[in-house]
Protein backbone atom coordinates (compact mmCIF):
# COMPACT_ATOMS: atom_id res chain seq x y z
CA UNK A 1 0.00 0.00 0.00
CA UNK A 2 1.36 3.42 -0.93
CA UNK A 3 1.57 6.48 1.25
CA UNK A 4 -1.58 7.87 -0.35
CA UNK A 5 -3.76 5.16 -1.86
CA UNK A 6 -6.88 6.60 -3.45
CA UNK A 7 -8.66 6.55 -6.80
CA UNK A 8 -9.30 9.90 -8.43
CA UNK A 9 -11.58 11.03 -11.21
CA UNK A 10 -10.21 12.74 -14.28
CA UNK A 11 -9.30 16.40 -14.05
CA UNK A 12 -12.36 18.58 -14.58
CA UNK A 13 -14.86 15.75 -13.98
CA UNK A 14 -18.18 16.82 -12.45
CA UNK A 15 -18.98 15.98 -8.79
CA UNK A 16 -20.24 12.44 -8.37
CA UNK A 17 -18.27 11.05 -11.33
CA UNK A 18 -16.77 7.57 -10.90
CA UNK A 19 -13.00 7.17 -11.05
CA UNK A 20 -11.76 4.82 -13.80
CA UNK A 21 -10.83 1.35 -12.57
CA UNK A 22 -8.84 -1.51 -14.05
CA UNK A 23 -9.35 -4.12 -11.32
CA UNK A 24 -12.88 -5.42 -10.80
CA UNK A 25 -14.12 -7.96 -8.26
CA UNK A 26 -17.42 -9.60 -9.14
CA UNK A 27 -19.97 -8.45 -6.55
CA UNK A 28 -21.75 -10.85 -4.20
CA UNK A 29 -24.99 -9.46 -2.77
CA UNK A 30 -26.22 -11.10 0.43
CA UNK A 31 -29.43 -10.10 2.19
CA UNK A 32 -30.19 -10.83 5.83
CA UNK A 33 -33.63 -9.76 7.05
CA UNK A 34 -34.77 -10.40 10.63
CA UNK A 35 -36.98 -9.53 13.57
CA UNK A 36 -37.97 -11.28 16.81
CA UNK A 37 -40.18 -13.75 14.98
CA UNK A 38 -37.69 -15.03 12.46
CA UNK A 39 -34.86 -14.55 10.00
CA UNK A 40 -34.56 -14.74 6.23
CA UNK A 41 -31.18 -14.96 4.52
CA UNK A 42 -30.30 -15.33 0.87
CA UNK A 43 -28.00 -14.22 -1.92
CA UNK A 44 -29.52 -12.23 -4.76
CA UNK A 45 -28.37 -11.38 -8.24
CA UNK A 46 -29.59 -7.78 -8.57
CA UNK A 47 -30.19 -4.69 -6.42
CA UNK A 48 -33.90 -4.70 -7.30
CA UNK A 49 -34.25 -8.23 -5.96
CA UNK A 50 -32.44 -7.20 -2.77
CA UNK A 51 -34.75 -4.22 -2.24
CA UNK A 52 -37.82 -6.40 -2.78
CA UNK A 53 -36.52 -8.91 -0.26
CA UNK A 54 -35.85 -6.16 2.28
CA UNK A 55 -39.48 -5.49 3.20
CA UNK A 56 -40.20 -8.94 4.66
CA UNK A 57 -38.84 -8.24 8.16
CA UNK A 58 -38.33 -5.26 10.47
CA UNK A 59 -34.59 -4.88 9.81
CA UNK A 60 -32.66 -5.81 6.70
CA UNK A 61 -28.91 -5.89 6.12
CA UNK A 62 -27.80 -5.82 2.48
CA UNK A 63 -24.09 -6.55 2.14
CA UNK A 64 -22.34 -6.11 -1.21
CA UNK A 65 -18.85 -7.69 -1.36
CA UNK A 66 -16.98 -6.57 -4.45
CA UNK A 67 -17.76 -3.39 -6.36
CA UNK A 68 -17.35 -4.73 -9.89
CA UNK A 69 -17.31 -1.88 -12.41
CA UNK A 70 -19.48 0.31 -10.15
CA UNK A 71 -22.75 -0.28 -11.97
CA UNK A 72 -24.27 -2.17 -9.04
CA UNK A 73 -23.47 0.75 -6.73
CA UNK A 74 -25.10 3.18 -9.14
CA UNK A 75 -28.21 0.98 -9.37
CA UNK A 76 -28.56 0.83 -5.58
CA UNK A 77 -28.19 4.60 -5.49
CA UNK A 78 -31.00 5.07 -8.01
CA UNK A 79 -33.36 2.62 -6.26
CA UNK A 80 -32.80 4.06 -2.78
CA UNK A 81 -32.45 7.68 -3.99
CA UNK A 82 -28.98 8.10 -2.50
CA UNK A 83 -27.03 11.29 -3.10
CA UNK A 84 -24.64 11.08 -6.10
CA UNK A 85 -21.72 12.30 -3.99
CA UNK A 86 -22.22 9.48 -1.50
CA UNK A 87 -22.53 6.94 -4.32
CA UNK A 88 -19.31 8.16 -5.95
CA UNK A 89 -17.49 7.92 -2.60
CA UNK A 90 -18.40 4.23 -2.49
CA UNK A 91 -16.64 3.54 -5.79
CA UNK A 92 -13.80 6.05 -5.48
CA UNK A 93 -12.13 4.05 -2.72
CA UNK A 94 -9.39 5.37 -0.47
CA UNK A 95 -11.62 7.95 1.18
CA UNK A 96 -10.84 9.28 4.62
CA UNK A 97 -13.09 7.74 7.32
CA UNK A 98 -16.01 10.09 7.82
CA UNK A 99 -19.74 10.41 8.55
CA UNK A 100 -22.08 12.40 6.29
CA UNK A 101 -25.70 13.00 7.20
CA UNK A 102 -28.30 13.37 4.47
CA UNK A 103 -32.04 13.82 4.63
CA UNK A 104 -33.50 10.53 5.79
CA UNK A 105 -30.25 8.55 6.06
CA UNK A 106 -26.61 8.66 7.16
CA UNK A 107 -23.51 7.59 5.23
CA UNK A 108 -20.23 6.52 6.79
CA UNK A 109 -16.85 5.61 5.27
CA UNK A 110 -14.85 3.12 7.33
CA UNK A 111 -11.56 1.27 6.91
CA UNK A 112 -11.31 -2.47 7.50
CA UNK A 113 -8.02 -4.32 7.98
CA UNK A 114 -7.48 -8.01 7.29
CA UNK A 115 -4.41 -10.00 8.33
CA UNK A 116 -3.34 -12.10 5.35
CA UNK A 117 -1.65 -15.52 5.82
CA UNK A 118 1.80 -14.02 5.22
CA UNK A 119 1.24 -11.53 8.08
CA UNK A 120 0.68 -8.76 5.55
CA UNK A 121 -2.09 -6.22 6.04
CA UNK A 122 -4.88 -5.63 3.56
CA UNK A 123 -6.81 -2.39 3.98
CA UNK A 124 -10.12 -1.85 2.27
CA UNK A 125 -12.87 0.71 2.38
CA UNK A 126 -16.25 -0.11 3.89
CA UNK A 127 -19.19 2.12 2.96
CA UNK A 128 -22.15 2.05 5.35
CA UNK A 129 -25.60 3.49 4.70
CA UNK A 130 -28.11 3.70 7.57
CA UNK A 131 -31.69 4.03 6.40
CA UNK A 132 -35.00 3.40 8.20
CA UNK A 133 -35.16 -0.36 8.65
CA UNK A 134 -32.22 -0.94 6.30
CA UNK A 135 -28.43 -1.16 6.58
CA UNK A 136 -26.49 -1.20 3.30
CA UNK A 137 -22.76 -2.01 3.28
CA UNK A 138 -20.31 -2.07 0.38
CA UNK A 139 -16.93 -3.82 0.57
CA UNK A 140 -14.05 -3.83 -1.89
CA UNK A 141 -13.28 -7.55 -1.62
CA UNK A 142 -15.00 -10.77 -0.59
CA UNK A 143 -13.11 -10.98 2.73
CA UNK A 144 -14.65 -9.36 5.78
CA UNK A 145 -14.78 -9.46 9.58
CA UNK A 146 -18.58 -9.51 9.93
CA UNK A 147 -19.19 -13.26 10.09
CA UNK A 148 -19.30 -13.30 13.95
CA UNK A 149 -22.00 -10.61 13.77
CA UNK A 150 -23.99 -12.67 11.27
CA UNK A 151 -23.74 -15.66 13.61
CA UNK A 152 -25.14 -13.60 16.47
CA UNK A 153 -28.11 -12.65 14.34
CA UNK A 154 -28.64 -16.25 13.20
CA UNK A 155 -28.56 -17.52 16.80
CA UNK A 156 -31.48 -15.24 17.62
CA UNK A 157 -29.88 -12.97 20.21
CA UNK A 158 -32.85 -10.93 21.48
CA UNK A 159 -30.92 -7.66 21.86
CA UNK A 160 -29.98 -7.39 18.22
CA UNK A 161 -33.12 -9.11 16.86
CA UNK A 162 -35.41 -6.66 18.68
CA UNK A 163 -33.48 -3.48 17.83
CA UNK A 164 -33.63 -1.28 14.77
CA UNK A 165 -31.36 -0.69 11.81
CA UNK A 166 -29.35 1.94 13.70
CA UNK A 167 -28.38 -0.61 16.36
CA UNK A 168 -27.36 -3.08 13.63
CA UNK A 169 -25.21 -0.35 12.05
CA UNK A 170 -23.51 0.27 15.41
CA UNK A 171 -22.79 -3.46 15.67
CA UNK A 172 -21.29 -3.43 12.17
CA UNK A 173 -18.99 -0.57 13.21
CA UNK A 174 -18.15 -2.35 16.46
CA UNK A 175 -17.27 -5.57 14.61
CA UNK A 176 -14.98 -3.61 12.31
CA UNK A 177 -13.24 -1.91 15.25
CA UNK A 178 -12.87 -5.25 17.04
CA UNK A 179 -10.97 -6.48 13.99
CA UNK A 180 -8.30 -3.87 14.72
CA UNK A 181 -7.28 -5.39 18.06
CA UNK A 182 -5.68 -8.63 16.75
CA UNK A 183 -3.68 -6.59 14.25
CA UNK A 184 -2.41 -4.23 16.93
CA UNK A 185 -1.62 -7.18 19.19
CA UNK A 186 0.40 -8.74 16.37
CA UNK A 187 2.48 -5.58 16.02
CA UNK A 188 2.93 -5.42 19.79
CA UNK A 189 4.53 -8.89 19.62
CA UNK A 190 6.68 -7.81 16.67
CA UNK A 191 7.92 -4.78 18.60
CA UNK A 192 8.90 -7.08 21.51
CA UNK A 193 10.85 -9.25 19.07
CA UNK A 194 12.54 -6.19 17.58
CA UNK A 195 13.48 -5.01 21.08
CA UNK A 196 15.10 -8.36 21.89
CA UNK A 197 17.04 -8.30 18.63
CA UNK A 198 18.23 -4.74 19.23
CA UNK A 199 19.37 -5.41 22.81
CA UNK A 200 21.07 -8.67 21.87
CA UNK A 201 22.79 -6.85 18.98
CA UNK A 202 22.73 -9.92 16.76
CA UNK A 203 21.94 -7.91 13.64
CA UNK A 204 23.94 -4.74 12.95
CA UNK A 205 23.14 -4.47 9.25
CA UNK A 206 20.35 -2.85 7.30
CA UNK A 207 17.99 -5.80 7.90
CA UNK A 208 17.12 -4.59 11.38
CA UNK A 209 16.43 -1.04 10.23
CA UNK A 210 14.36 -2.34 7.32
CA UNK A 211 12.19 -4.43 9.66
CA UNK A 212 11.74 -1.56 12.10
CA UNK A 213 10.75 0.87 9.37
CA UNK A 214 8.38 -1.72 7.90
CA UNK A 215 6.63 -1.97 11.26
CA UNK A 216 6.58 1.79 11.62
CA UNK A 217 5.10 2.17 8.14
CA UNK A 218 2.25 -0.22 8.92
CA UNK A 219 1.57 1.52 12.21
CA UNK A 220 1.39 4.81 10.31
CA UNK A 221 -1.21 3.25 7.97
CA UNK A 222 -3.10 2.08 11.05
CA UNK A 223 -3.02 5.63 12.39
CA UNK A 224 -4.41 7.04 9.13
CA UNK A 225 -7.41 4.76 9.55
CA UNK A 226 -7.94 5.03 13.32
CA UNK A 227 -7.59 8.78 13.89
CA UNK A 228 -10.21 9.89 11.32
CA UNK A 229 -12.48 7.04 12.43
CA UNK A 230 -12.36 8.37 15.98
CA UNK A 231 -13.39 11.80 14.74
CA UNK A 232 -16.16 10.35 12.56
CA UNK A 233 -17.63 8.23 15.36
CA UNK A 234 -17.44 11.17 17.72
CA UNK A 235 -19.35 13.27 15.20
CA UNK A 236 -22.00 10.56 14.83
CA UNK A 237 -22.26 10.19 18.61
CA UNK A 238 -22.66 13.94 19.20
CA UNK A 239 -24.96 14.51 16.22
CA UNK A 240 -28.70 14.96 16.28
CA UNK A 241 -29.59 12.75 13.34
CA UNK A 242 -33.04 11.18 13.86
CA UNK A 243 -31.86 8.06 12.06
CA UNK A 244 -29.71 7.10 15.10
CA UNK A 245 -31.66 6.61 18.33
CA UNK A 246 -30.45 7.35 21.84
CA UNK A 247 -30.03 3.66 22.67
CA UNK A 248 -27.84 3.14 19.60
CA UNK A 249 -25.71 6.14 20.61
CA UNK A 250 -25.03 4.51 23.96
CA UNK A 251 -23.57 1.46 22.20
CA UNK A 252 -21.71 3.74 19.84
CA UNK A 253 -20.08 5.39 22.84
CA UNK A 254 -18.65 2.02 23.86
CA UNK A 255 -17.24 1.55 20.37
CA UNK A 256 -15.81 5.06 20.55
CA UNK A 257 -14.01 4.11 23.77
CA UNK A 258 -12.50 1.12 21.95
CA UNK A 259 -11.23 3.20 19.04
CA UNK A 260 -9.73 5.75 21.44
CA UNK A 261 -7.91 2.92 23.18
CA UNK A 262 -6.65 1.69 19.82
CA UNK A 263 -5.38 5.15 18.94
CA UNK A 264 -3.51 5.46 22.24
CA UNK A 265 -1.91 2.02 21.96
CA UNK A 266 -0.96 2.65 18.33
CA UNK A 267 0.70 5.94 19.26
CA UNK A 268 2.70 4.25 22.01
CA UNK A 269 3.79 1.52 19.57
CA UNK A 270 4.90 4.14 17.04
CA UNK A 271 6.95 5.89 19.72
CA UNK A 272 8.50 2.59 20.79
CA UNK A 273 9.40 1.77 17.18
CA UNK A 274 11.04 5.17 16.75
CA UNK A 275 12.93 4.68 20.01
CA UNK A 276 14.11 1.24 18.87
CA UNK A 277 15.40 2.71 15.61
CA UNK A 278 17.35 5.34 17.57
CA UNK A 279 18.60 2.72 20.03
CA UNK A 280 19.74 0.42 17.23
CA UNK A 281 21.60 3.23 15.49
CA UNK A 282 23.18 4.23 18.81
CA UNK A 283 24.35 0.67 19.47
CA UNK A 284 25.77 0.38 15.96
CA UNK A 285 27.50 3.74 16.41
CA UNK A 286 28.90 2.64 19.77
CA UNK A 287 30.26 -0.56 18.27
CA UNK A 288 31.83 1.46 15.47
CA UNK A 289 33.43 3.75 18.07
CA UNK A 290 34.80 0.71 19.92
CA UNK A 291 36.34 -0.61 16.72
CA UNK A 292 37.84 2.78 15.89
CA UNK A 293 39.23 3.05 19.43
CA UNK A 294 40.98 -0.32 19.14
CA UNK A 295 42.39 0.67 15.77
CA UNK A 296 43.55 3.98 17.24
CA UNK A 297 45.24 2.18 20.13
CA UNK A 298 47.03 -0.19 17.76
CA UNK A 299 48.10 2.70 15.54
CA UNK A 300 49.30 4.71 18.55
CA UNK A 301 51.42 1.77 19.78
CA UNK A 302 53.12 1.39 16.41
CA UNK A 303 53.86 5.09 15.95
CA UNK A 304 56.96 5.14 18.27
CA UNK A 305 57.97 1.67 17.08
CA UNK A 306 57.80 2.80 13.48
CA UNK A 307 59.82 5.89 14.37
CA UNK A 308 62.59 3.80 15.97
CA UNK A 309 62.59 1.30 13.11
CA UNK A 310 62.73 4.17 10.62
CA UNK A 311 65.70 5.75 12.35
CA UNK A 312 67.67 2.52 12.47
CA UNK A 313 66.74 1.72 8.91
CA UNK A 314 68.49 4.82 7.54
CA UNK A 315 71.70 4.29 5.50
CA UNK A 316 74.39 5.92 7.64
CA UNK A 317 78.10 5.27 7.46
CA UNK A 318 78.65 2.54 10.07
CA UNK A 319 82.41 3.17 10.19
CA UNK A 320 81.89 6.45 12.04
CA UNK A 321 81.48 5.94 15.80
CA UNK A 322 78.60 8.44 16.10
CA UNK A 323 76.50 7.03 13.26
CA UNK A 324 74.24 4.40 14.89
CA UNK A 325 76.93 2.44 16.73
CA UNK A 326 74.22 -0.03 17.89
CA UNK A 327 74.19 -1.50 14.39
CA UNK A 328 77.66 -2.89 14.98
CA UNK A 329 76.80 -4.28 18.42
CA UNK A 330 76.21 -8.07 18.62
CA UNK A 331 73.17 -7.34 20.86
CA UNK A 332 71.76 -4.53 18.70
CA UNK A 333 68.84 -6.53 17.35
CA UNK A 334 67.91 -7.92 20.77
CA UNK A 335 68.16 -4.44 22.25
CA UNK A 336 65.89 -3.03 19.56
CA UNK A 337 63.25 -5.72 20.21
CA UNK A 338 63.50 -5.15 23.97
CA UNK A 339 63.04 -1.39 23.64
CA UNK A 340 60.04 -1.86 21.33
CA UNK A 341 58.48 -4.38 23.73
CA UNK A 342 58.92 -2.07 26.72
CA UNK A 343 57.42 0.89 24.86
CA UNK A 344 54.42 -1.19 23.64
CA UNK A 345 53.87 -2.60 27.14
CA UNK A 346 53.97 0.84 28.74
CA UNK A 347 51.49 2.22 26.22
CA UNK A 348 49.14 -0.76 26.73
CA UNK A 349 49.29 -0.26 30.48
CA UNK A 350 48.62 3.47 30.06
CA UNK A 351 45.65 2.88 27.75
CA UNK A 352 44.19 0.32 30.15
CA UNK A 353 44.50 2.71 33.09
CA UNK A 354 42.73 5.33 30.98
CA UNK A 355 39.88 2.87 30.36
CA UNK A 356 40.41 2.62 26.64
CA UNK A 357 40.89 -1.17 26.67
CA UNK A 358 38.05 -2.15 29.00
CA UNK A 359 39.69 -1.44 32.35
CA UNK A 360 38.40 1.02 34.92
CA UNK A 361 39.50 4.59 34.45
Amino acid sequence: MGHFDRKFTKRGAPPGEFAPTTETIEPIVSVLSFDLDGLDETNVSSPAEAIDFAGKRAVTWIDVRGLGDGSIVREFGELLKLHPLAVSDVVNVGQRPKVDEYEGYAYSVLRMVTMLPGKDLQWEQISLFILPGLVLTFQETHQDCFEPLRDRIRRGRPMIRSSGADYLAMMVIDALVDGYFPVLEHYGDRIDQHEDRVLESDDQGTGMVRDLYGTKRNLAAFRRAAWPLREALGQLHRGNSPIVTRDARLHLRDTLDHIMQLVEVNESYRELTTSLVDLHLSIVGQKTNDVMRVLTVVSTIFIPLTFIAGVYGMNFDQSHPWNLPELRSPYGYAGFIAVCTVIAGMLLLLFRRLGWLGGER
